[in-house]
């Protein structure tokens, strides 16, 4: 998988705070989990937001984090190094979910972010590493676009914050560009009196699908939770 968030990394914790829904989805799935049933695993764990949402929840799970980003992942390391509960419980490692090593028993597996970037016969191949370690009832918990198929996105807010003097302003916005792919273009400005003004933006493609395609490509029940979030289950047996 490229590297599509390192050039944006230093903006990636300003999203989380204008979209909460997705972290309170997380929160209350995970609180079902058995921790006993092995490590929660979670592939694209970026700066760490969700491995910091998995390790409160679940304070006895040990936790896999992978991150291929190195800009993401130094973020990601920074906060585990200074946390000694966090330092004892979680291993961060570069993998992409296409290349990871998985536990043999896995009680959650947590794809935010991530699985768009992820084509359809590699997602298949993903489904048959994941599907036999997952313990019974984990749930694979992923967040997506809210939308399903390829379309035009018109430009969209993604966050405004001000830190210290300087305002930060994100936005979104993509287009189709054939087969189930979309381009996205982010753009960040950074203004105000303390600097000249910064722009910079990125671009990557994205696979469209929803929760039901999931669903269907895994043969686990599937569960819409956010515009943007959904779970699939696995059987109880």
């Amino acid at each position: 998988m490229d590297d599509f968030y390192s050039p944006v990394a230093e903006f990636y914790d300003l999203v989380p705070r204008a979209h909460a829904e997705g972290e309170a989805a997380l929160r209350k799935i995970l609180a079902e989990v058995d921790p006993s049933a092995g490590p929660v695993v979670d592939i694209g764990a970026g700066t760490g937001r969700t491995c910091r949402i998995v390790a409160e929840v679940l304070p006895a799970v040990r936790i896999l984090a992978c991150e291929p980003a190195p800009a993401m992942r130094a973020v990601l390391t920074h906060d585990v190094v200074a946390d000694d509960d966090l330092r004892r419980r979680v291993t961060i490692v570069p993998d992409s979910a296409e290349t990871v090593a998985l536990p043999d028993s896995i009680s959650a597996l947590v794809l935010y972010g991530v699985l768009g970037h992820i084509g359809l016969e590699d997602r298949r191949a993903l489904w048959d590493r994941v599907l036999p370690r997952l313990a019974p009832g984990a749930p694979v918990l992923v967040e997506l676009l809210p939308i399903t198929r390829p379309m035009a996105l018109p430009k969209m807010e993604l966050a405004r914050e001000q830190i210290g003097d300087l305002v930060y302003e994100g936005s979104l916005e993509a287009e189709p560009i054939g087969g189930d792919l979309i381009r996205m273009t982010s753009t960040w400005q950074i203004s105000g009196d303390a600097a000249p003004t910064r722009v910079v933006r990125n671009v990557s493609e994205w696979h469209t699908f929803g929760i039901d395609d999931l669903a269907a490509e895994t043969g686990l029940a599937g569960e819409q939770l956010t515009p943007q979030t959904g779970v699939l289950r696995a059987p109880r047996g």
